[in-house]
């Protein structure tokens, strides 16, 4: 019997442990996998980051084109730089790979919802029509800086910013720019007449508050320092105005920003919205050295008075029109004094125009323009401190689908600035109070020889004025979604008014030559592929 217990006893206590072994080996309860859920609450493309209540939206473009004839940024028409002076250090033609990247993420909070966006750029294209050690330049060559070197390249921002409760704070588009900013219906980045911010814009807050019916206001304060300056000229420099027309940047410092706003109607028919923007103009000393440079004397010598600028813009899109399913019209019109990059903008710098072509008088033409937001000229026959450069422009297009597969746009801009004063009126030294006045009498000090050929008392003129005409079509085929082809022509006009002739040193590799001045014109060609995500 006791034999048997301790049999029993045994056996119970090795299948104990043998149970015990078998349930170490089994496989720990897996925790319930999270799939990604879709997020319908913001549009397409939306889902919720696992384990939170945000959504988040991923996409962009990749984008290859070329353009022909263009200046030195992709899309730029040819005038100024090598393309503008049309000589054998100009590429014929620039291409350009591009990726975007956009990051789009919201909340839905008791205050609303609360949004960060951020896109940014990956981009590789051959360095585009500056000479890259040419025997007649300085240019360093071809180094890692430089896009054109193998595994060259660049990354840059478009958008970061926060919302908030109707703020926003970050990079972002200006209160002050319509919808389309710089493309109402174009491909290039370059058609003036307005406002642009490259479909993003400056440092900045805002706020934005909705009425109701469509109809809503905002109000901001931006950064000037990239997209809201062009140029002051201090006019009393030595050689205040180069062999381009143009003058070295005495602009101070940026001690306020820009205040902006805008009211805007969004119906079934369109789009109506009126924006305005105050700009201060400030110069730095009154006493610079050559280009511009401080010198001992800079502090000493005092500064002209800050003035303050401003543009306003009315922008309209008209929907629904009766030639076609999901054809419109988008037109702006601006209006700016001492603000001239609201209408002379892209998205690189306010250009200013030097454009040389064949000609029947002399070695060759030449049509200058001068962007500027002011000039002045110290001194007891100077202008009195700054004088405010004053603007216009008009730009749109009429965009057509003739059916789900091809669109055509046509659009166009005509812009026009000019400098107070009349034309040559600073003959024998007078009325160099003027804008006028002052930017002549630093012309003729560098561009002598004025009416060499012709009658010498009638055939030379100075002016600065300048207006700028473009017109240009484009058509884009999408064979399959979010794949679309695209080709682009555009022709610009720089309607200048100096006129006569003069000789003097242009930029080599210009020579010392006889020039008449007249108006030019450009063209250039895009082609583009681009794939949408």
């Amino acid at each position: 019997m006791g034999t048997a217990k301790q049999l029993i006893l045994g056996a119970s206590a090795s299948l104990v442990i043998l149970s015990g072994a078998q349930a170490a080996d089994l496989p720990v309860k897996a925790k319930p996998v999270e799939y990604v859920r879709i997020c319908s609450l913001y549009g397409a493309g939306f889902f919720f980051i696992p384990g939170t209540d945000t959504c988040i939206k991923i996409g962009g473009y990749l984008r290859a084109d070329t353009t022909f004839n263009a200046g030195g940024a992709h899309g730029q028409p040819a005038w100024n730089g090598d393309p503008g002076q049309q000589n054998r250090f100009r590429d014929y033609f620039i291409d350009r790979s591009r990726m975007v990247l956009s990051i789009d993420t919201r909340t839905a909070t008791e205050y609303g919802v609360v949004r960060t966006y951020g896109s940014g750029k990956f981009q590789f294209n051959n360095f585009g029509s500056s000479n890259i050690g040419g025997p007649l330049f300085s240019g360093a060559p071809p180094n890692s800086s430089l896009l054109s070197t193998p595994g060259g390249g660049y990354v840059a921002i478009y958008d970061l910013f926060i919302q908030f409760a109707g703020f926003t704070f970050g990079k972002s588009a200006s209160a002050f720019a319509s919808p389309w900013q710089v493309t109402p219906g174009n491909l290039s980045s370059f058609l003036l007449g307005g406002h642009s911010g490259d479909n993003s814009g400056p440092n900045n807050i805002q706020y934005m508050t909705e009425f109701g019916n469509g109809v809503t206001a905002t109000i901001g304060l931006d950064d000037p320092t990239v997209w809201d300056r062009t140029a002051v000229y201090n006019l009393g420099i030595p050689g205040a105005i180069g062999a381009n027309g143009t003058g070295s940047n005495a602009y101070a410092g940026t001690h306020a920003p820009e205040i902006v706003g805008n009211i805007r109607v969004d119906q079934a028919w369109g789009l109506f919205q009126i924006s305005a923007a105050a700009h201060e103009v400030n110069g730095a000393y009154d006493i610079l050295g050559a280009s511009g440079v401080a010198t001992a004397l800079s502090e000493i010598s005092g500064h002209p008075e800050t003035k303050w600028g401003g543009a306003v813009m009315a922008a309209l899109q008209i929907k629904n029109l009766p030639t076609g399913k999901g054809d419109d019209i988008k037109v702006d019109a601006s209006f700016a004094k001492g603000a001239t990059k609201y209408v002379i903008s892209s998205d690189a710098t306010s250009p200013s125009f030097a454009m040389f072509s064949g000609s029947g008088i002399g070695y060759q033409s030449v049509g200058f323009g001068a962007t500027t937001d002011g000039v002045y000229m110290p001194g007891a026959l100077g202008t009195g401190g700054i004088v405010l450069t004053r603007a216009w422009g008009i730009r749109g297009a009429f965009n057509h689908n003739w059916d789900a597969y091809w669109i055509t746009s046509l659009f166009g801009s005509y812009s026009s600035v000019r400098y107070d004063g009349g034309s040559n009126d600073n003959i024998n030294g007078l009325g160099t109070t003027t804008a006028k006045g002052a930017y002549c009498a630093a012309f003729a000090a560098s561009h002598p020889g004025q009416a060499a050929i012709g009658n010498t008392t009638g055939n030379y003129t100075c002016n600065p004025d300048f207006n700028v005409a473009q017109l240009g079509t484009v058509t884009r085929w999408t064979p399959v979604k979010n794949l679309t082809f695209s080709a682009e022509v555009m022709w610009t006009h720089l309607d200048q008014k100096m006129s006569g002739s003069s000789i003097f040193t242009a930029t080599a590799p210009k020579p010392v030559a006889l020039y008449a001045f007249k108006d030019q014109d450009t063209f250039q060609l895009e082609l583009r592929a681009q794939r949408n995500f």
